[in-house]
């Protein structure tokens, strides 16, 4: 009875050895996550290691400043400020600072006024009314536009107006950021559900009473995510300052810090320096709309 159970069971031991042993297999959720981590760490590191530099070299001294990689990275042996003190001097950082404030202010106001109103009318009838559509084609195809073809009659224009100043400035913004704000604005109005301008309506409002009353304010993320893409583009702007008001007093911060720049070189630790002071107020600006900014890509991503 023993040597029948030994015959019947030696078989089964053998297919059991001779059985080849699987794999562990990798998800492909796995390997997309490992993929997209890896891409992030590339990404943080592209963006904090120039900031690292920068930080460090304008808390560097001239002495301290070397073309070796181990000297160019390693960190000041004495932690200074005195690099953006002369920065403020040099660039006259309040006076430029204000006109900065000014010029990026009034254009983010204009934008959001103009353009909202702008968009609203084209994206509520867009798409019965071809005239708007035409509209539309019209004004985002001054997107592509380069600047440099308008740089020389823009220049002989605002001298003829008497616009050669800020007020040209601020104007000559709304209207270049007219066509993205306006791509923006109408997209945005396909969420906006069309039942409450007709409830509006039915009690008697206005179409004017009834945008300013109940549609601007439904757009305040839209309105957030205009703020910062003009503030960015007025702000960093050096070329239409530069045109326009060449020769004026009242330049602004990324126009007075080309004065870093000389024939014989550029100074690298001043520069850099200012460059950290003129990075904060944009950087407290998108602080402080990062909520309404989330949530205006957000409801942007809504097919209407």
């Amino acid at each position: 009875m023993s040597e029948k159970i030994v015959n019947v069971t030696e078989p089964v031991a053998t297919q059991t050895e001779n059985k080849p042993s699987r794999k562990p297999k990798i998800s492909k959720n796995k390997v997309s996550s490992i993929i997209i981590t890896v891409l992030l760490i590339i990404g943080c590191f592209a963006i904090l290691f120039p900031l690292y530099m920068t930080i460090i070299i304008a808390l560097k001294s001239p002495s301290e400043m070397t073309n070796d990689i181990a000297g160019a990275l390693a960190l000041p042996q004495t932690f200074s400020l005195d690099n953006f003190a002369e920065a403020m001097r040099v660039t006259d950082f309040w006076h430029s600072l204000g006109n900065s404030v000014i010029i990026t202010g009034a254009s983010i106001v204009l934008s959001i006024i103009i353009h909202s109103m702008a968009g609203y009318a084209i994206g509520r009838n867009m798409s019965r009314k071809k005239g708007f559509k035409l509209i539309y084609f019209y004004i985002v195809s001054g997107m592509f536009v380069p600047f440099a073809i308008l740089m020389m009659p823009l220049v002989k224009q605002t001298a003829i107006l008497g616009l050669d100043n800020m007020l040209g400035v601020i104007l000559l913004y709304t209207v270049f950021f007219m066509p993205m704000n306006v791509m923006l604005y109408s997209g945005y109005m396909k969420n906006v559900p069309q039942a409450m301008e007709e409830a509006a309506s039915i009690d008697g409002a206005s179409t004017w009473r009834t945008y300013w009353t109940i549609i601007f304010p439904m757009m305040k993320p839209m309105h957030a995510t205009v703020a910062i893409l003009t503030a960015l583009g007025t702000w960093n702007d050096v070329m239409t300052p530069l045109v326009i008001m060449s020769g004026s007093e009242n330049t602004t911060l990324p126009l007075a810090q080309l004065n870093f720049q000389t024939q014989f070189g550029t100074n690298y630790n001043l520069a850099f320096a200012s460059y950290l002071l003129a990075l904060l107020p944009i950087l407290i600006l998108y602080i402080f709309c990062q909520k309404q900014i989330i949530g205006g890509v957000a409801n942007g991503a809504v097919k209407g």
